[in-house]
């Protein structure tokens, strides 16, 4: 079997996205574990139960990096976030302040709508039809 475990986001502030990424976006906190070199190995998972894919958050090193942070692709949506009850996380995360980008759709494939990160990354909050 194999799956993509992991997909680093470059950040700004641990701390700041960990906040973020819990308690706006409901995700869990999987790890956070100080490495020799000061940084942090923090990872952030969409569901409770673990061993599905997660964010590794990971902060940026140079201007290089800064320069991505917010726009690793291009302004185009890169995430997916899929949930099994679209009326209760978007009303969760309404109330939580996570700024959206559009209306609410219900398209053939399920119901969806746009939102962006702290950092001004795109998402999908996804329910899919089947």
């Amino acid at each position: 079997m194999r799956r993509i475990a992991l997909v680093t986001l470059v950040v700004d502030d641990y701390d700041e996205a960990i906040r973020h990424y819990t308690e706006s976006l409901g995700f869990r906190l999987a790890e956070d574990t100080p490495r020799p070199d000061g940084s942090r190995w923090v990872v952030v998972e969409p569901g409770m139960e673990g061993g599905g894919s997660g964010l590794l958050l990971a902060r940026a090193k140079d201007e290089a990096q800064r320069g991505r942070i917010g726009d690793q692709t291009g302004g185009r949506v890169g995430f997916f976030l899929h949930t099994d009850d679209f009326a209760r996380d978007y009303a969760r995360m309404q109330a939580a302040g996570v700024t959206f980008l559009e209306e609410p759709r219900h398209e053939p494939y399920g119901s969806v709508v746009v939102f962006q990160d702290l950092y001004g990354n795109r998402w999908d909050l996804l329910q899919p039809a089947h």
